[in-house]
């Protein structure tokens, strides 16, 4: 069976692996249409692709400027750090509130396939502005870190390579080391994750990671679900209507988490695709993001920031 972010093999996978890339922001419209012809046979399979996937129409990308955290942003600090784990040290971006007097509850960011690239550097600090301390995690460190590959491909590649259990025990060892941080709340720790860090986090939450609260956006759930005894996290999951495959997944995981006596929630956002909150990548929906990352900012405050 082929793993969702597997090495692609079938010409099938790798025109889903190619258009994966593309709604990520990691190829342009004219690459992606130059490979997909040359993999199908020609443009107007190409083409025919990219209508299947609900893509044949160019979308006019909207203004993020007012969401993006800039590096020098005033209203965070920030460092490069690498904690302790199996694999001797995982790499890591540290993000916090300037000038922070007490501890806080943390977050941290999961990344999609393509390692810890600028767009997911930038959503940490996001959550560092929104009050927490962030820690935006690489999981492609037992490969060498997202800066050791030329490009999204090759990084796509390296996650491909990367298994489920080991990315479990990195982003476990995550918390530990935000546990350990004087600025941390030790007992206040959330998770966000988007594609395949979604799917990374409901795994994490299937398993007994130790979160308070989590929101996954458009993820997949293990398959089959484990037992929904174990699940203690409240959840927030996010999901685009044309994105089929995740889409069918939703009543079988509202089941599983009711029968878990957990409170949770599910967005389906109409008119949006996978990977619409990504203001790099080619179907950015900007109305649906914010509203999307505000409803998520207000969830990780209720679970993270309620009174004992």
């Amino acid at each position: 069976m082929h793993e969702e972010f597997g090495t692609p093999r079938t010409k099938d996978e790798k025109v889903e692996s190619l258009i994966h890339q593309y709604v990520d922001g990691g190829l342009h419209r004219r690459d992606l249409i130059r490979r997909l012809a040359r993999l199908t046979g020609g443009t107007a399979a190409a083409m025919a692709a990219l209508e299947t996937a609900g893509l044949a129409q160019v979308p006019v990308p909207a203004c993020a400027d007012d969401v993006r955290v800039a590096e020098n942003d005033p209203a965070i600090e920030w460092k490069d750090v690498a904690y302790p784990s199996e694999a001797g040290s995982t790499q890591a971006l540290l993000a916090w509130p300037r000038g922070l007097r007490d501890p806080q509850p943390a977050v941290m960011v999961v990344h999609e396939n393509r390692g810890l690239v600028e767009h997911i550097r930038d959503v940490t600090r996001r959550m560092a502005k929104a009050g927490f301390v962030a820690l935006g995690v690489d999981l492609l460190s037992r490969q060498g870190g997202t800066g050791a590959f030329a490009d999204d491909t090759e990084r796509t590649r390296a996650y491909g390579r990367t298994v489920q259990a080991e990315r479990y025990n990195d982003m476990y060892s995550g918390i530990e080391y935000l546990q350990k941080q004087e600025m941390v709340v030790w007992d206040r720790i959330g998770a966000i994750g988007f594609c395949a860090g979604g799917g990374n986090i409901f795994y994490g939450v299937f398993n007994q990671m130790p979160l308070q609260a989590a929101v996954p956006f458009y993820g997949t759930p293990p398959n089959p679900l484990p037992n929904p005894a174990e699940v203690t996290t409240p959840l927030l999951c996010v999901f685009s209507e044309t994105d089929t495959r995740q889409a069918a997944v939703i009543p079988g995981l509202v089941q599983s988490l009711i029968s878990a006596k957990v409170t949770f929630g599910v967005h389906l956002y109409k008119g949006t695709g996978h990977g619409f909150h990504n203001d790099t990548g080619a179907i950015y929906n900007k109305p649906a993001a914010c509203d999307a990352w505000a409803k998520s900012v207000e969830f990780l405050n209720a679970h993270l920031r309620a009174p004992r």
